[in-house]
């Protein structure tokens, strides 16, 4: 599983990217691909920051998604998948703006990798064909439905917003192909990297975690 440290380029990153190589990747935005330049040696991917404008209260604008795209596509870099547009917790508008903007992604000229955000209220039935499916929405949502995804969708699955050893354990554990995580730099850096690392080399999981994700199983069945 596929670890995108998302928006952060500092030396920590570089390191556990040359490390534990293919394993840890670069998840950028429209905000945080300024001021950095993608690495051909670094997998990224590329969200639309539709979390960052759900968090402030503003509204999406796709002028620096575009800008961005057009940005990655200059330098030469293929993402690994690249987020159409969606409204957090709304599947009926993601819809819409996936069919809206998918052409911008699927281009001749690129021909990326395209990824459905799934949110509150989405049914399997009712998905679009994507290359990947990229787990967001509410925490309750996503986090109860995880396995049940993970199940039923026969495509690679992105968890959004996994923040902790236990959580990356329960996706692994689960089939999911990549997550993605800002809230490990809330933290003192010998800590988040610690973690990572203890992951990627498979090392026991520690007690209070190991119990955090039993309790989390438990109450999604």
């Amino acid at each position: 599983m596929r670890v995108y440290l998302a928006n952060h380029n500092s030396m920590d990153v570089g390191y556990l990217a040359g490390r534990y190589h293919g394993r840890v990747g670069w998840l950028l935005t429209p905000e945080g691909i300024k001021g950095r330049k993608p690495r051909s040696w670094m997998p990224i991917a590329l969200d639309n920051g539709a979390w960052s404008c759900h968090l402030s209260g503003e509204e999406w604008a796709e002028e620096p998604w575009l800008e961005m795209l057009d940005t990655v596509e200059e330098l030469g870099i293929t993402p690994d998948f690249v987020v159409a547009p969606d409204k957090v917790g709304c599947e009926f508008t993601t819809r819409q703006m996936f069919y809206a903007y998918r052409h911008y992604i699927e281009r001749p000229s690129r021909n990326w990798k395209i990824a459905y955000a799934i949110q509150d209220g989405a049914k399997i039935n009712s998905l679009p064909r994507a290359d990947l499916y990229f787990l967001g929405g509410s925490f309750k949502f996503k986090w109860s439905n995880l396995e049940f995804f993970a199940e039923q969708l026969d495509a690679p699955i992105h968890v959004a917003r996994c923040n902790t050893p236990g959580k990356l354990r329960r996706c692994e554990k689960a089939g999911i192909t990549s997550v993605d995580g800002t809230g490990w730099f809330r933290r003192p850096p010998e800590e988040w990297i610690g973690d990572l690392s203890d992951f990627f080399e498979n090392k026991p999981v520690p007690q209070m975690e190991l119990f955090n994700v039993c309790s989390q199983s438990l109450q999604t069945k």
